[in-house]
């Protein structure tokens, strides 16, 4: 059987049920036009998704790492989070906030979280679906709360979770943030928000609001996706707040690839060359920034 073809238009589609305003039977709905047939869609879909199936690149039992499920302090009440370290640490690392999608903490996020650790960083990633009661196996139920939470109370249980890692025995007390997609978007509202950030990486996420630039202490690291338009409207306005507020920043646009090409459980859009340039660069810019 041949491999279905991926237009952009499909995965432009995918985007705006994944983060904005179609909801599953109107995606479906969308997907059949664009490829022909109820079958071809139903073909598709699976393509565009992320699949947890293949979410393991570090496998949780490997012996290189150290993680367990915790709850800590969070603003309002607690969080929980899965916490990773290298096994062979022999004194403290500087701690690194692994920010999940808009899905909430799924495998593939632990797995991040655990590449993370390889690195030589103490990685956390929260589940800041724990106000709701934690993050469902329900990606489309997830999305909906991800949705719904509070965005102040989100951001605070974000810069409780910087007071939490700089705290913890294990950490040099320099923590810093990296997060994809929604994550993106809460690491740069975390930069406005905590002032002892130290460094933040988002990958293709949303900015914040201009006037809130000078807030920002962090050193940033901006990932975008060259073909998501959604996102880049906001760029040239963030870089000029950035530039005027004199912060130190970088930014770095990858042509011919989509939101999300990081994900390597979505084969839809994934793109390893990217992907693996921009994870890199990260490792390269948090072991300098945290030193």
């Amino acid at each position: 059987m041949e491999k279905p073809v991926i237009t952009q238009a499909m995965i432009n589609t995918y985007d705006e049920y994944t983060h904005l305003t179609l909801d599953r039977r109107s995606f479906m709905q969308k997907l059949t036009v664009l490829t022909g047939s109820a079958a071809s869609a139903a073909a598709i879909a699976p393509l565009l998704a992320a699949n947890s199936a293949q979410a393991e690149i570090v496998p949780e039992a490997d012996p290189r790492v150290k993680g367990e499920d915790i709850t800590y302090p969070g603003a309002g009440g607690d969080m929980k989070g899965y916490l990773v370290r290298p096994a062979d640490a022999s004194g403290k690392l500087p701690a690194v906030i692994v920010i999940h999608e808009n899905r909430g903490l799924n495998p593939h996020i632990r797995d991040v979280a655990r590449r993370m650790a390889l690195e030589g960083f103490v990685a956390l990633a929260p589940d800041f679906l724990s106000p709701a009661g934690g993050t469902p196996s329900d990606e489309d139920k997830g999305r909906e709360m991800i949705g719904a939470l509070d965005g102040k109370q989100t951001v605070d249980n974000a810069a409780a979770t910087v007071v939490f890692l700089q705290g913890n025995d294990a950490t040099t007390g320099k923590v810093g943030a990296i997060g994809f997609c929604w994550g993106g978007g809460m690491v740069n509202k975390l930069a406005v928000a905590s002032p002892d950030l130290k460094a933040g990486v988002a990958y293709y996420g949303a900015q914040p609001p201009a006037e809130d630039v000078p807030k920002i202490k962090a050193a940033l690291l901006l990932h975008y996706a060259g073909l998501d338009e959604r996102i880049n409207a906001g760029i040239d306005a963030y870089k000029k707040a950035l530039t005027d507020s004199g912060k130190d920043f970088t930014i770095h646009v990858y042509d011919g690839v989509n939101h999300a090409f990081n994900n390597d459980t979505s084969a839809a859009r994934y793109d390893k060359k990217a992907a693996d340039l921009a994870w890199g660069r990260t490792v390269e810019f948090l072991k300098a920034k945290l030193a």
